[in-house]
């Protein structure tokens, strides 16, 4: 793919969401960019003419000209562009794209946003609020649980392959570890299946390329 221009990704060091996407372009070994944005950046122009929304990520693809923001919407565009090989889907000809599709939006939909509000409540909140962080902690809990249920018997989420559906989970997946543990739960003891998913792909290359560039990332002050 050495013909590829490089995509330029915008993205924050804390949040999640753009680091699925790095994820997904380390398994296609995509060349990219990564624009570092600010919390005050995300917010005005310019990068609102990318992202009205002011979130991150967002990305320009110059191969196709197209911009683009949602991580769940790039997640699907870079896969159904540039996974020619099936590296980590089982193609658009396959049934089993459907099924990739339902676990991404699950995660956009079912995993994401909670896990993200119990983050604002035990971290971010003016004040605390005992009873909105034990919903959303439950709420952990919850997902936590139906992940390890679908995964009886099982290595991967869809097929015996790793997946942009089972990668789309890491992220966030290691945000409520840490809330589900400091609530004193053992995950291994509770739920073995899910941690066992979570370990695989953790200790895929390009999951671990893309996790050491969040924690560099990281080690750079932003506001």
């Amino acid at each position: 793919m050495s013909s590829i221009k490089l995509i330029t990704l915008h993205a924050h060091s804390s949040g999640p969401n753009p680091w699925k996407v790095v994820i997904i372009l380390e398994e296609l070994k995509l060349p990219y960019t990564l624009v570092h944005e600010t919390f005050s950046s995300i917010k005005s122009a310019p990068y609102t003419d990318i992202n009205p929304n002011g979130r991150v990520p967002a990305i320009h693809d110059p191969n196709t000209g197209l911009t683009l923001w949602e991580s769940g919407a790039i997640i699907e565009y870079l896969v159904e562009s540039y996974d020619i090989e099936q590296k980590i889907s089982h193609g658009l000809q396959s049934p089993q794209k459907w099924l990739e599709k339902q676990y991404l939006y699950f995660q956009v939909s079912g995993q994401g946003p909670y896990f993200g509000q119990y983050t604002w409540f035990a971290r971010f909140h003016h004040e605390q609020l005992p009873s909105a962080k034990e919903r959303y902690l439950n709420e952990i809990k919850r997902v936590i649980g139906v992940l390890n249920k679908i995964l009886e018997g099982r290595n991967y989420l869809v097929g015996e392959k790793a997946t942009y559906a089972d990668l789309s989970f890491i992220t966030w997946a290691l945000i409520g570890q840490n809330a589900v543990e400091s609530a004193g739960v053992d995950l291994e003891k509770e739920a073995p299946n899910y941690t066992g998913w979570i370990k695989r792909l953790l200790d895929r290359p390009a999951v671990k390329k893309a996790l050491e560039e969040k924690e560099k990332a990281s080690s750079t002050p932003t506001h």
